[in-house]
């Protein structure tokens, strides 16, 4: 029983040679696959959701964050819309005030009427 003991120690003990580089590599290789996958999708949704909140114009109907569809009334140079909700005689109606980046995607026209 002996032989296998020593034989196992000695094993352990011997010296490996390692490329000093090879942790650089690792890193390199795992900043990549993470850029890919993590940073570089993310930059496409915030350019895209960027293009569709320039796009906005007064009579769009949109979707909020919060689930708001409505039509858009006003666009204020600070970054709100006024959107109403409910159209009572194609005039009034229950105008809310809401963020521009709250604004999910913009809807085809005739949605309102089709809810």
């Amino acid at each position: 029983m002996n032989i296998f003991i020593n034989t196992a120690w000695a094993n352990t003990n011997s010296n490996s040679q390692s490329n000093p580089y090879s942790l650089a590599i690792m890193l390199a290789i795992f900043a990549g696959i993470f850029y890919f996958m993590i940073f570089r999708p993310q930059q496409k949704r915030n350019k895209i959701h960027k293009e569709l909140l320039n796009s906005i114009s007064k009579g769009d109907e949109i979707l909020t964050n919060g689930g708001i569809i409505g039509r858009v009334v006003r666009i204020t140079e600070t970054g709100y819309i006024f959107i109403i909700l409910n159209e009572k005689n194609d005039t009034s109606g229950n105008e809310i005030l809401i963020k521009r980046d709250c604004v999910t995607a913009i809807l085809p026209k005739g949605t309102m009427k089709a809810l």
